[in-house]
């Protein structure tokens, strides 16, 4: 039996074009636990949550990130995927001509390694099972990869990805963006069916809204490059009370802006 995943952030620094965004973040995340990033826009999150995927724009300048005790920070992208890290997109790309199915088949073989591909037969029941499970419609399979997809169809294409590659930490890079109400609490229960002791959640949000239906562990808030505050769900909903004003005026933070979210 695998052991229970186990992700830690220590110190890590970031920059973008030579400008620090990331300021030395602290974060552990354990399987079977909801870690929910919060705040304004322009203070890092999501150039962290990139930064920990290996996008080239990103330059880790000092820290360190592990997965079970190896080091993130030595990984390709897709050794980072392979060992189990997933990346739940804000604005998922379009794909015409790649048919969702073949796309996950090639992405399920890859995170399974040479060797141990499964056959297209064994693919296809699976695919088919988990939309189900999802309540996905099984047109979706054969459409190409995210084109004409509503806001909502594309976040939970990413969550049937997501239950597709079982990954070991997950990261949700604002699932919630641009969704009406029905299609996040749609989301919302499909993110929660795949909670386990066997896969940590990071997930990166503006708003508190989302945590009404993916009740995190954690909360954490995230200014000036690193989180300066750390609680339960109560401080999302002082926050949506209050607002971040509150809180850069109870630390004393003049300025939370480090630069532009990607």
């Amino acid at each position: 039996m695998a052991s229970v995943p186990h992700f830690q952030i220590q110190d890590l620094h970031v920059a973008v074009e030579g400008k620090e965004i990331v300021r030395g973040l602290n974060l552990t995340i354990n399987g079977g636990e909801v870690h929910a990033i919060m705040g304004p826009n322009g203070t890092g999150k999501s150039t962290l949550a990139s930064s920990l995927m290996g996008h080239h724009a990103y330059d880790v300048t000092s820290g360190s990130v592990t997965l079970d005790g190896q080091s993130v920070l030595d990984m390709s992208v897709d050794e980072r995927a392979r060992a189990g890290m997933f990346l739940a997109m804000q604005y998922p790309a379009e794909v015409a001509g790649v048919s969702n199915a073949n796309f996950m088949r090639q992405a399920l073989n890859a995170r399974r390694g040479e060797g141990n591909e499964l056959p297209v037969i064994k693919f296809h029941r699976l695919l088919q099972e988990k939309m189900k499970q999802l309540n996905i419609d099984p047109v979706f399979a054969e459409r190409y990869l995210n084109e004409g997809f509503s806001g909502g169809e594309k976040k939970r294409n990413e969550i049937l990805q997501m239950s597709l590659l079982e990954p070991r930490i997950a990261i949700l890079d604002e699932i919630d963006s641009g969704l009406d109400i029905d299609a996040l609490k749609i989301v919302a229960q499909s993110v929660n069916s795949l909670r386990s002791p066997d896969i940590g959640f990071l997930i990166i949000t503006h708003y508190q809204r989302l945590l009404e239906y993916i009740e995190p562990d954690y909360v954490h808030v995230m200014m000036q490059g690193r989180i300066v505050r750390s609680g339960g769900k109560e401080l999302a909903e002082q926050l949506e009370a209050k607002g971040y004003d509150w809180l850069k005026e109870e630390l004393g933070i003049v300025d939370e802006t480090v630069g532009v979210e990607a």
